[in-house]
Formats: C-alpha cells, sequence, structure tokens
C-alpha cells in the first residue's frame, strides 16, 4: 500500500473507487460458494517446469540457492517511502552496514528473475536503482514507468511495473530496459501486488482503492476479467495476494476487511473469509510451505495459517505493538524480517514461535524490505517470491 502520493492523486483514486463501489453488501454466503479448478494448460515456453503439483514452491525450500544466490552476500535491504533512501542490514550481527539516499518515494526492493540483480524501485521517480546483491552497493539508476511494484513473467521474458498511479501494466525487456506494451487497468484503482498461476499464463492483480482484483493472461497481455469482494472496500482493501502451494485458491489480504478473502483456483469467485487481525496486509509462507504468515499491520501481529486450508493455527503480537507491513523469511527458515511501516522499525521474528529476536531502529517509512538471498529457480519480484 503507497504510504504517500501527491494530494490530488489519492483524492482522484479514493473518489473514483467510492463512486464505483456504491453501497458496501453483506459477505453472503460467500463460504458455501464451491471451488473451481484452474484448467490445465501448458506453460509458455521457457518457463521452468512445475515440480511437484502438491507444492509450486518445492524448489525455494531451506538452503535450496541457486548459484547467482549463492554468491550474493547475505543483506537485508530496506527501502524507506519517507526518507527516500535504502539501509542495509548484516542479519548476522543486526547492524546497518550501509545507507544509499537515492531520492524520491522508495517501495520495494525487488529481486530480478535471474537473481543476480536487486532494484529498489522508485515510482515517483520514475526509477529504478540496481543493487549488486554481491556487494549490496548501488548502481546508476534506469528510468521505468512509476515502478510502484515489480514483477517478471514466469518464463523471464519480460518485467511488469506495476503503475499503481497510471493504472496500467507497463512490460519491459527485463535485460535492456526496452519498454515491450502497456495494459491498460481503467477499472483497477490503486493496482497493487500479483500472483502468477501455477502455468504462469495468468496474474491476479489487487486494486487497492477499489475493492476488486484484475485477471490478466500475461502472455498475450490482455485483461481477462475484474473480480469484486464481496465487500468492496477502497480505501485500504485488497492488498497482497498468495497462491496456496497446492495452487487450489489464491489468498488475498484485505487490510480494511481485517482479514483474508479466498480466490478459487480458476480465478472465477470468491469463495470465503478468513479473519485474521487489524490491518491483514502481507503474506509470506514459511520455508516448507505448510504456513502462511499474515502480518497485520493496524494490530502489532502476525497471524499463522494453515497454508492448504487456510485454517488460523495461532496469532503472534509483537511486545508493545507496531506495524508489521512486508518482508520475507530467511534462506534457512528460521527468521521473518518485517518493516514497522508507521513505527521507523524493523521487527526479526522467530519462525518456530514467534518470538521477538530484534527490534533495529531504521528510517522514515520502511516498506518493501527485501531479505537475500532467496532460494529457489527463479524470482516473481516483489520482495523476493521465488519458485
Amino acid at each position: 500500500m503507497r504510504s504517500s502520493r501527491t494530494p490530488w492523486l489519492i483524492a482522484a483514486a479514493l473518489l473514483l473507487a467510492g463512486c464505483a463501489a456504491g453501497p458496501a453488501p453483506p459477505p453472503g454466503p460467500a463460504a458455501q460458494v464451491p471451488a473451481t479448478a484452474a484448467p490445465a494448460t501448458a506453460p509458455p515456453p521457457g518457463m521452468p517446469p512445475v515440480l511437484d503439483r502438491h507444492n509450486i514452491y518445492a524448489s525455494a525450500g531451506a538452503g535450496m540457492l541457486s548459484d547467482a544466490a549463492r554468491a550474493a552476500r547475505p543483506l537485508v535491504y530496506v527501502p524507506h517511502t519517507k526518507s527516500g533512501d535504502v539501509w542495509v542490514i548484516d542479519p548476522a550481527s543486526y547492524a546497518v552496514v550501509g545507507k544509499y539516499r537515492l531520492g524520491g518515494e522508495l517501495q520495494h526492493v525487488v529481486p530480478s528473475y535471474d537473481m543476480r540483480t536487486l532494484y529498489a524501485s522508485d515510482d515517483t521517480g520514475n526509477k529504478l536503482t540496481p543493487f549488486d546483491p554481491r556487494t549490496g552497493l548501488p548502481g546508476p539508476s534506469i528510468p521505468v514507468i512509476d515502478p510502484y511494484n515489480l514483477y517478471f513473467t514466469l518464463d523471464g521474458t519480460s518485467a511488469i511495473s506495476v503503475a499503481e498511479a497510471r493504472k496500467r501494466l507497463v512490460f519491459y525487456d527485463p535485460h535492456t530496459w526496452a519498454e515491450q506494451g502497456q495494459l491498460l487497468t481503467p477499472d483497477c484503482a490503486g493496482i497493487d501486488h500479483a500472483e502468477f498461476t501455477p502455468d504462469g499464463r495468468t496474474a491476479v492483480f489487487t486494486c487497492e482503492f477499489a475493492g476488486r482484483i484484475a485477471v490478466v493472461d500475461v502472455v498475450n497481455r490482455k485483461l481477462l476479467r475484474m473480480i469484486d469482494m464481496p465487500v468492496r472496500n477502497s480505501r485500504m482493501g485488497p492488498q497482497d495476494i498468495k497462491l496456496a502451494p497446492d495452487g487450489s485458491v489464491f489468498y488475498i489480504a484485505d487490510s480494511q476487511q481485517n482479514g483474508l478473502w479466498v480466490l478459487d483456483a480458476a480465478a472465477t469467485k470468491v469463495l470465503r473469509e478468513i479473519p485474521t487481525g487489524h490491518g491483514a496486509h502481507g503474506l509470506y509462507l514459511s520455508r516448507d510451505a505448510t504456513r502462511l504468515f499474515v502480518t497485520n499491520r493496524h494490530e502489532g501481529s502476525v497471524s499463522v495459517l494453515d497454508a492448504y486450508t487456510g485454517a488460523v493455527l495461532t496469532k503472534w503480537r509483537i511486545p508493545g505493538g507496531g506495524s508489521p507491513d512486508m518482508g520475507n523469511v530467511t534462506a534457512d527458515g528460521s527468521q521473518l524480517w518485517l518493516s514497522g511501516r508507521y513505527d521507523a522499525t524493523v521487527y526479526v521474528l522467530s519462525t518456530g514461535d514467534g518470538h521477538l529476536i530484534k527490534k533495529i531502529p531504521v528510517g522514515a517509512g520502511p516498506h518493501g524490505l527485501c531479505v537475500w538471498p532467496q532460494p529457489g529457480r527463479y524470482s516473481l519480484g516483489h520482495t523476493g517470491i521465488t519458485r
């Protein structure tokens, strides 16, 4: 979720979302809707094959580092929306070892598809700043249109800038950064986070200021359909999204709803709702993909769910409260690192029992924190989502 934006842009987004939404209907019998299986289709040429249909994240288990990831220096990168810099933390000592003033509104640090580069995205400055993960040092910036978020197609042929303010997706060659084309999403105010079907042909993008999602054919760059949530929250609505390990459902965090919506595998209808906590926002999997961690940003807690069934297992509360936002699990799976969006803090939690290991003071407005390296064969983007 964007922390600050030119006031008239925010007002326009909220007005459009509010006019489209109308009175919010009650959730109704969403839990009774039967699931629809995703159609079996061939992945695009060049996409690495799915090796385990029961766990599409099976190649991202503890310690399963690619050669490129293994060459990286273990570091945690913290972009700041308010102070316009990236802080770099040594995860072994929890010490800040670098501060790089880049300017603009830095949203996320995103690993490239081949895991050889990390990109700090600046949507107001219309640029990406590459970091060399072997050294932790930044290089010259690259012009990119409104990169609020950044993803990669699963065959590695395109980078997708999620241009939130412009309500569109901008496709780029991920090596030369030459623009390949644009896809307008005019009814997706606050286009935000994304997740891909197992075959890599379809992506679901959340629309934070419209209370809905956009389903996109990323191979043909075509908007397939828009799906409204049972309650169309348009202030802090749909946020992060995560596919269950067996591809059976999508989990969609809705901050204003204080929980998750569960979307069927074919991305055609919402099946049910899972309450988690005030301000549900970020979704992260345990290293064995059996548990789903949900950051409840407005109550300073993390809900732990069964990643396959969505059953709530427990809730971890940060001592003294906080605003856990975005981050990731360490390569060995033992720690969950999260930015404290409104508290200028980074939290380090044990994935064993959720106890707070460390609070690290950082700059103003820490957002899309990246823990690097990550296991996996390739990166989908965002804060280090790999398969």
